[in-house]
C-alpha cells in the first residue's frame, strides 16, 4: 500500500530572528514534513522575494501533499504574498499584518513610514542599539527571556528586511485569498497591532483568530503545546470540509 504524503510546514520568521524560534513547535507537530526559508543573509528585497518563492515552489514540486505556509511578522507578508501567487494551501500567521506601514491616522494598525526609514538609518550606523531598541519596543519581559540573542542577520540582510515591510501590500488582494489561514496574534503587540489582525480576520474568507490575551510580537512562545492542538485542529477541520465538498 503506497503510504499517503505527508504534508508539510514551511517556516518563514521575523525580522532579525533566527528560524530556531519555532523548533519547540514544530516538534510538536510530528506528522508535518517542516522546512524553513533562510533569509538571514539576503541582500536585497528581490532575494527575499526569490528565496521564498524558490522555497515554496521546491517543496510543492517535491511533495505531493498540501504546503502550508507559517510566517511571524516579516514572515507572515511574505507568506501572504506567496498564497497571492498561488504557492500555497494555507496559512498559520503569527503576529502578522498585510501592510505594515500605514498613514499617520492609521497608527494603530502599523508604524508610520519615516519610522521604519528612521530604523534603517540606524542599522546603518549602530545596528545593535537599533536592535536592541527593537526588542525593547516589541516583546513583553517574558518573551524576552525565551529569545535567542540578536545578531543572527546581516546587516544588509536588516535593512533589506524593513524595506519588505516599507514596500510590501497585500491588503487589497486579502478578499481574492481562498486559502484558509489561522491568524495567531497577542493583544498587546506593539510591532503589528491587534487591530491589523482584526483587519485580516474581516477581509480574508477562510480565516480564523486565535488571540492571546496580555502577550506581545512573540504570543507563540511558551504557547507551543496549545498552539500545536489549535493547529492541528483547524487544519483537521478545514481538510474534512474540504474532502466533504468534493464528493
Amino acid at each position: 500500500m503506497q503510504q499517503e504524503a505527508k504534508n508539510t510546514i514551511m517556516w518563514l520568521t521575523g525580522w532579525g530572528m533566527p528560524n530556531t524560534a519555532f523548533d519547540r513547535l514544530s516538534d510538536l507537530l510530528p506528522e508535518f514534513e517542516h522546512h524553513a526559508a533562510d533569509y538571514s543573509k539576503a541582500a536585497s528585497v528581490e532575494e527575499f522575494f526569490q528565496i521564498t518563492e524558490n522555497a515554496a515552489k521546491n517543496l510543492l514540486s517535491a511533495n505531493s501533499g498540501k504546503l502550508l505556509i507559517a510566517g511571524w511578522s516579516l514572515g507572515g507578508i511574505l507568506a501572504l504574498k506567496l498564497s497571492i501567487q498561488g504557492l500555497a494551501d494555507g496559512l498559520i500567521l503569527f503576529s502578522a499584518t498585510a501592510k505594515f506601514t500605514r498613514p499617520t491616522e492609521q497608527t494603530d494598525y502599523g508604524w508610520a513610514d519615516s519610522y521604519v526609514r528612521r530604523m534603517i538609518r540606524g542599522i546603518g550606523k549602530d545596528r545593535q542599539l537599533t536592535e536592541g531598541k527593537f526588542r525593547q519596543l516589541a516583546f513583553t519581559e517574558l518573551e524576552s527571556t525565551l529569545l535567542h540573542p540578536a545578531g543572527t542577520w546581516t546587516t544588509t540582510a536588516l535593512s533589506a528586511g524593513l524595506e519588505v515591510l516599507r514596500l510590501v501590500d497585500c491588503s487589497t488582494q486579502l478578499p481574492n485569498i481562498n486559502q484558509p489561514a489561522l491568524l495567531v496574534h497577542g493583544t498587546e503587540d506593539k510591532v503589528c497591532p491587534y487591530k491589523a489582525a482584526e483587519e485580516m480576520l474581516a477581509q480574508l474568507p477562510l480565516a480564523t483568530l486565535v488571540s492571546i490575551p496580555d502577550r506581545g510580537h512573540a504570543a507563540f512562545l511558551k504557547n507551543e503545546i496549545w498552539l500545536a492542538e489549535s493547529i492541528r485542529s483547524w487544519w483537521h477541520v478545514r481538510e474534512k470540509n474540504r474532502d466533504r465538498a468534493s464528493i
